[in-house]
């Protein structure tokens, strides 16, 4: 049954769609080797002395093995495995996944690429000789019983005139496009099998492909987490900040003035960041991505605290820039990404309600490297009910994972959990030595 089955898609594969585009395929192969084979040829008819080499079946054959090296110099060029991958891909019925993108590089690939270049212009020239040639013939062949001038002509069946029986010429003529047609099948299935050995990804290829993958990555993973804090600590501030607005709407008019300000001005810039981050995701530029503004905490702490306490929010800071006395003196990637930690670390607090926040932001050299320490300390959570725990458990997590993501970026660190009775997040973030700091402050200073 089995081998019955088999018989039954031998039509299919040699007659079916994907036989056709191959044989389109090995045709256009052909016809790619025709400028080759006719420089060739009029060497080997120079060498021969023959005007005509196409009068002559050696000449001819001598002219297409000419042609064959021609083709393989060519095949080293880089653009030729992109180029035959795409016709591979559309012709073929290979897998996107088997086969390279991008131009050959290394000398390894580029003789793989030339291989298969030479291969498929030689089958397919030799497919393309046998369709033009036997096809017709078969043809005529089929009409022999049915015309007494083909039976008598001298080109091609005359043979049939000296008393051979014509109704063997169509089985001829039938047996003939058979030939054909296996053998284009057989062609094209054979160069199927060989395109993803010789146009598929080396090494080198995998790894370019992998790093230019994290690549990606790391830049779709930056602007998540910019959406992310940005976006998630405006609706925590707002939140908080209408809900304190609200209570007091009757008593401190005062109050609610000021909270709603701060609702328009967080929101405002909330809409800012959201519209820069989007246009970085739907244009997919990394060098745009690495190089969008951001807010730091130079220029942006001092509002972020201002926002955050107009919720009502009880919040002590600290602030201890070091020798240097200014925050502008933190390199520019520290201080962008300790902006957004102790953003993440605020916005966790007001998301929970955790009354009085404590913060600390200080550079320190403890053992003669400078670091920035950022550390804050609020009440611990309380329980949840069950169905607002389950919402945290399948929601939450994210901020604190990035804080973490954006510390270890710099090989800094981030710990965050109970600390003496309280919750406490704390990141260090490191700066480079303390000598080249002053180094750099005393140069600044004269």
């Amino acid at each position: 049954m089995r081998g019955t089955g088999a018989v039954r898609r031998l039509p299919g594969a040699a007659l079916g769609a994907r036989a056709r585009l191959r044989w389109v395929h090995l045709i256009l192969g052909g016809a790619l080797l025709m400028p080759y084979f006719l420089l060739s040829q009029v060497w080997v008819g120079v060498a021969a002395g023959r005007g005509n080499v196409l009068a002559s079946l050696p000449l001819t054959l001598a002219s297409y093995a000419a042609a064959l090296p021609l083709a393989a110099l060519t095949g080293l060029f880089g653009l030729v495995r992109p180029l035959s991958a795409t016709a591979v891909r559309a012709m073929c019925g290979v897998p996107g996944e088997l086969l390279a993108d991008g131009p050959a590089r290394s000398w390894g690939s580029r003789w793989r690429a030339s291989a298969w270049w030479t291969l498929h212009l030689g089958v397919g020239a030799v497919i393309s000789g046998m369709t033009l040639a036997a096809t017709p013939m078969a043809l005529v062949l089929i009409l022999v019983p049915f015309s007494a001038a083909l039976r008598r002509a001298s080109l091609g069946a005359g043979w049939f005139s000296s008393g051979a029986n014509p109704y063997v010429a169509p089985v001829l003529g039938v047996g003939l496009l058979v030939l054909v047609v296996a053998a284009s099948a057989a062609a094209g299935a054979l160069l199927a099998r060989l395109a993803p050995v010789l146009l598929g990804p080396t090494a080198a290829d995998r790894l370019a492909a992998a790093e230019e993958r994290a690549a990606d990555l790391a830049v779709r993973n930056r602007l998540a987490r910019e959406l992310h804090d940005a976006v998630g600590h405006a609706l925590s501030a707002v939140t908080l900040q209408a809900g304190a607005a609200r209570r007091v709407l009757d008593r401190d008019p005062e109050f609610v003035r000021e909270a709603l300000a701060a609702i328009e001005e967080t929101t405002r810039r909330t809409v800012g960041e959201l519209d820069t981050v989007l246009g970085l995701l739907r244009d997919g530029d990394p060098a745009r991505a690495d190089a969008a503004p951001a807010p730091t905490l130079a220029a942006d702490l001092d509002g972020l605290l201002a926002r955050t306490r107009a919720g009502g929010t009880t919040l002590t800071v600290q602030q201890d820039p070091g020798p240097a006395g200014d925050w502008e003196q933190l390199p520019a990637i520290a201080s962008r990404e300790a902006y957004r930690i102790v953003q993440e670390g605020l916005s966790n607090a007001l998301r929970h309600g955790l009354g009085p926040i404590a913060l600390l932001i200080r550079v320190h050299s403890p053992d003669g490297h400078r670091e920035l320490e950022i550390t804050m300390t609020n009440p611990p959570a309380q329980a949840p009910p069950a169905d607002e725990g389950e919402r945290r458990r399948t929601t939450g997590g994210r901020g604190l994972r990035g804080a973490a993501e954006r510390a270890a970026l710099l090989g800094g660190r981030v710990d965050a959990g109970p600390h003496e009775g309280r919750w406490r997040l704390r990141a260090v973030l490191p700066l480079g030595s303390a000598a080249g700091a002053a180094a750099t402050t005393g140069g600044a200073g004269r």
